[in-house]
């Protein structure tokens, strides 16, 4: 009877583990979305001449601009005036998006598996 216990007890606590990395994953997956939306309309409005005091463009620059310096002084990526960082970014949010979420998903899946 305490084998039975422990073996449902041990399967409840791998499917809370499941859920617990599933609920991660899609949040990760989420914030990432959120991010990647934020340096593309940082580029597009990059392409014109935006106030910089509009609390919009502010906002846009003061979340965007630490990463987007970031590669700029890894990766020097201006060529003829155009920054390419910001591809960069959205190349490293899509991997990390593809590679990782779904690996934290595969993973998740794989504990419910677990007899």
């Amino acid at each position: 009877m305490l084998g039975n216990f422990l073996k449902r007890d041990g399967k409840v606590a791998m499917i809370a583990l499941s859920n617990l990395l599933s609920a991660v994953a899609q949040i990760l997956h989420l914030a990432l979305q959120i991010y990647m939306w934020l340096i593309i309309a940082r580029a597009l409005i990059s392409w014109v001449n935006p106030d910089p005091y509009n609390p919009i463009v502010r906002f846009l620059y003061n979340v965007t601009e630490p990463v987007l310096s970031y590669i700029r002084r890894s990766l020097p990526l201006v060529f003829g005036g155009l920054d390419l960082s910001p591809l960069v970014v959205l190349a490293a949010i899509l991997l990390l998006d593809y590679f990782l979420v779904q690996t934290l998903f595969d993973w998740s899946y794989s504990l419910k598996q677990v007899r």
